[in-house]
């Protein structure tokens, strides 16, 4: 899947879909690194950890429009903190997110 930046009108990542709670609970875990250009959304989600992964990363949290309510970067071994009104979390690459997305922007994500 795509995530597109409509407020910006810019591509932000293909995107992989973790909504059952197996996909959800393994996410990024054992992989070395999560590359340019991608990322995977955690629906429904309003709160992430990093624990045991090794690498930091990006987590955008959006209410149920897809609106971007915050961004944090969390390095290996983090826990986020608890977005009241997140209904899901995308995770990209460090520094991914403050380049193309902003709190407040609207993103679509299309097959």
């Amino acid at each position: 899947m795509i995530c597109f930046n409509k407020t910006k009108n810019r591509h932000v990542a293909n995107v992989m879909l973790a909504k059952s709670f197996k996909e959800r609970l393994i996410g990024l875990l054992g992989r070395k690194e999560l590359k340019s250009g991608l990322g995977i959304l955690l629906k429904p989600c309003s709160q992430i950890h990093t624990l045991f992964m090794h690498f930091a990363i990006d987590a955008v949290f959006l209410d149920s429009d897809d609106r971007v309510l915050k961004i944090v970067t969390l390095k290996p071994y983090r826990i986020s903190p608890w977005v009241i009104r997140s209904k899901s979390v995308l995770e990209l690459p460090k520094g991914t997110a403050l380049e193309v997305i902003e709190i407040g922007d609207a993103l679509e994500f299309k097959k």
